[in-house]
């Protein structure tokens, strides 16, 4: 074992029950695994991934690819937030994404940040990085 995975197994046993889940669940949207579906005792609403299926549509007028309408449940997990996103933008490149939004998420995994202002900063990035994907295509 590296020290790398020694490191990230020390971290997963101090973690609890909820916490670990939510790890794992993270590593595996990472890693492009189906996420697990093992029930949390406080249940809250999952959004299922549509990324494999998404149809994007595109705007006629510019021939760019439009965002997908995927509502926000009321109550998400960061992880399901992230599913929603990529499947709301399957035009962008999810591997720099995920590498900006992976610091959001250790914040609330490891530090306790509101899931909530987790997902609202993740919209960010995710509007942020489409705009700028939308400006390019424009310059064509």
């Amino acid at each position: 074992m590296t020290e790398q995975e020694q490191s990230l197994l020390d971290i997963y046993r101090k973690l609890s029950d909820h916490d670990a889940h939510s790890l794992l669940r993270f590593a595996e949207f990472l890693a492009g695994y189906e996420v697990t579906t093992a029930k949390i005792v406080d249940q809250e609403t999952t959004v299922p991934s549509k990324a494999s299926e998404a149809s994007t549509t595109v705007d006629q007028e510019d021939s760019i690819p439009v965002p997908e309408k995927i509502e926000r449940p009321e109550q998400e997990r960061v992880v399901d937030a992230l599913k929603r996103l990529s499947a709301t933008y399957p035009m962008l490149d999810k591997k720099h994404l995920l590498d900006k939004a992976s610091e959001l998420v250790a914040q609330h995994v490891m530090f306790g940040k509101p899931a909530k202002q987790v997902i609202d900063d993740v919209e960010e990035i995710f509007a942020a990085a489409y705009e700028k994907f939308a400006a390019e295509a424009r310059r064509g």
